[in-house]
């Protein structure tokens, strides 16, 4: 597939729901990135030197926060008209001026999603006889956000928030279990990734693709993940591992990281040890998710296409071209940055992504 000869891929702007045509006209540069951890972020430069509607003379245009300012809600586009997907949603929360000899200001605006009210929110509390899932509802709550939590963990006789961000602590809770966190329109969402869906795109190096690094790395496998500990109530020792068998699901063919490293240099065993659990359900859990975590990252990519705004954080990729080990589907993506300049480049995504596999040595 190529791009459209004179199809648009310029972002459309508004604010407070409101299209806003200058600031089209005026962009200079926008970046549009996201994780797997949550909070949406958005930069954009604009030309801040022109006429004002109504005005002759020349002058500074966003410094009067008439157009832009702190807390306005601001909304972005991309893509051909006929097929354009928002890729931000969110509030203005920081403005920049830049002023340089010989050259026309600019104004930068930066912008997050509705995760900067769990980002700007400290404290101290107290959950008992609750699950991660549970506290991402309670959390949400707490912020007039519905929840949308679904990420199999133990459940806990006591968890303690000491002097953390909401979502500093959300996401401390999520990377035991290895969920993720976004937010979906007034919904925060905590899930395993089986649990979260996304687009399904086909990328062809020479034609999509436009570059990529894509490596293959044991350093960080395993073939098992031990966690250890003691059941004070059972007076018992806690002893749990997990195996490559946890990935088996997530794997359509190839070779994963634990089965290549078993191979190539023997067993491998990793033990989980900064974490204490206090019962057997909660060490299972979290040498699963240890597990799952390296086995995912075996193949990274870091990959740039040309402008995807049906790309997401979740969106599982399909690369072609790109060699007999790597070829194929199975990417899920981790990262995603869309940016767009009116000169070219133009619209292009950055992104991460990774899979548990290799394709079937020769």
């Amino acid at each position: 597939m190529t791009e459209p000869l004179y199809g648009s891929q310029a972002p459309v702007f508004k604010v407070e729901g409101e299209v806003k045509g200058e600031l089209a006209r005026d962009l200079r540069y926008l970046e549009v990135e996201e994780a797997t951890d949550g909070l949406r972020r958005l930069t954009a430069r604009f030309a801040n030197w022109g006429p004002k509607e109504g005005q002759a003379d020349e002058q500074l245009l966003y410094l009067d926060g008439r157009v832009l300012d702190f807390g306005k809600a601001l909304e972005v586009s991309m893509g051909p008209a006929q097929d354009a997907r928002i890729v931000f949603k969110g509030q203005v929360s920081a403005v920049e001026a830049r002023f340089e000899a010989g050259a026309v200001p600019e104004l930068v605006a930066f912008a997050e999603d509705k995760l900067m009210r769990l980002r700007m929110t400290r404290r101290h509390r107290t959950y008992e006889k609750t699950t991660d899932a549970e506290i991402a509802e309670a959390i949400a709550s707490a912020h007039g956000l519905d929840a949308d939590a679904d990420a199999p963990g133990p459940r806990y006789d006591l968890v303690q928030q000491w002097d953390q961000s909401d979502l500093a602590f959300l996401r401390g809770r999520a990377q035991r279990i290895q969920a993720e966190i976004w937010l979906d329109g007034d919904t925060l969402c905590f899930k395993s990734r089986g649990s979260r869906t996304g687009t399904r795109l086909t990328l062809v190096h020479g034609n999509e693709l436009i570059s990529a690094l894509i490596r293959a790395d044991l350093a960080h496998q395993r073939t098992k993940v031990k966690v250890s500990g003691y059941d004070a109530r059972a007076r018992d020792v806690i002893d749990e591992e997990a195996g490559s068998d946890v990935l088996q699901s997530e794997i359509a063919g190839g070779r994963s990281g634990p089965d290549v490293l078993q191979k190539a240099f023997g067993d491998r065993e990793s033990y989980r040890v900064r974490e204490a659990p206090l019962t057997g359900e909660e060490a299972r859990h979290w040498a699963e998710a240890e597990m799952r975590r390296r086995g995912r990252g075996f193949v990274h990519v870091l990959g740039t296409a040309r402008g995807q705004a049906d790309m997401i954080v979740g969106s599982r990729l399909s690369l072609e071209r790109v060699g007999a080990a790597f070829d194929g589907d199975g990417y899920y993506v981790t990262r995603v940055c869309h940016t767009y300049a009116p000169r070219p480049p133009g619209f292009r995504t950055i992104f991460e992504a990774e899979r548990p596999t290799v394709g079937e040595a020769a």
